[in-house]
């Protein structure tokens, strides 16, 4: 009977030490998703929209964009290659950050600016709010998964 239970409680330690997440420091986390949003976009202003959305995007990405879902990194690129804007610049900055408990997830909103020429040469300027989810890849970078 004692070997049983020191073998259940011995069961017991091993299963919550590998189902337990151990705590990070959230506001080093933060900083670390504050790093990669002004990373994606300075990547904009120095490469263009098109690269910077496919280099910050987890292979599972997704773009929401006039009310429809546009799913992984190919359909992210044939997006961005049937757009007939010109001169297109964006900028954004975060005015909030949240991260997930675990230390893999997280998410963003605040504002962005958008201006572009219009294929009538007419220049569109606009300006909202963007909410991007994020998660830490194999590699240990922060990719986005939705914006």
């Amino acid at each position: 009977m004692k070997a049983s239970h020191i073998f259940l409680s011995a069961l017991i330690v091993i299963i919550q030490s590998c189902t337990t997440n151990q705590k990070q420091d959230p506001e080093s986390l933060k900083e670390e998703i504050a790093q990669a949003e002004k990373a994606f976009n300075n990547y904009a202003a120095e490469h263009g929209v098109k690269e910077a959305f496919l280099t910050f995007a987890h292979e599972n990405a997704v773009l929401n964009r006039r009310d429809s879902i546009i799913a992984g990194k190919e359909a992210i690129a044939n997006y961005f290659d049937n757009q007939t804007l010109k001169n297109v610049s964006l900028q954004w900055k975060p005015d909030f950050i949240d991260v997930s408990f675990s230390g893999d997830m997280a998410y963003t909103y605040g504002k962005y600016t958008f201006s572009a020429i219009a294929p009538d040469s007419t220049t569109i300027n606009a300006s909202g709010i963007f909410h991007t989810v994020w998660k830490r890849d194999e590699n240990g970078e922060w990719k986005y998964v939705y914006d």
